[in-house]
């Protein structure tokens, strides 16, 4: 089944490759949507794919020795139909 998730993310997400880790990851695993930094430090990101690969996404972006991600809000969202890829804003 697939999903479509709005992320906000806090912590040391900023200037450490956050965005093109997230953008390698959603490649590799088939997860459209978008990634952008936001003027108070943290990271919006929207992902649509199977809650698996989401989850393994966000496993992937985690494991970086320069991230710290400290919170995470989640909310779901309507799917984008036609959405073809995953880009940094």
């Amino acid at each position: 089944m697939i999903v479509r998730k709005h992320f906000r993310f806090t912590g040391r997400v900023q200037g450490v490759g956050f965005r093109y880790r997230a953008k390698y990851a959603a490649n590799g695993m088939g997860i459209t949507g978008w990634a952008k930094n936001e003027q108070d430090g943290s990271v919006e990101m929207e992902a649509q794919g199977t809650e698996e690969a989401i989850n393994r996404m966000l496993v992937m972006i985690n494991k970086s020795d320069y991230i710290v991600i400290e919170s995470i809000e989640t909310r779901e969202l309507p799917l984008e139909e036609g959405e073809r890829s995953f880009y940094v804003v």
